[in-house]
């Protein structure tokens, strides 16, 4: 399960198919050292996304494939 304190690295780690979500989120940077170290949270904040509707789409789609 996909929290709003995990970064963006370990949700990458966890399924590399949510870059596509990440995307299009407005988060292009994905390999940027921010994108290890900081929350998700905090990186909605930069990119003026929700963080909620993130976390969201990031769980349906891990749990449409089973994860």
């Amino acid at each position: 399960m996909i929290d709003k304190d995990m970064s963006i690295g370990e949700v990458l780690r966890k399924d590399s198919g949510t870059a596509r979500i990440f995307m299009e989120f407005g988060m292009h940077c994905l390999g940027c050292p921010h994108a290890t170290a900081e929350s998700l949270e905090n990186a909605c904040l930069v990119h003026g996304a929700n963080v909620d509707e993130l976390v969201h789409q990031l769980n349906e789609y891990l749990a449409e494939k089973g994860e």
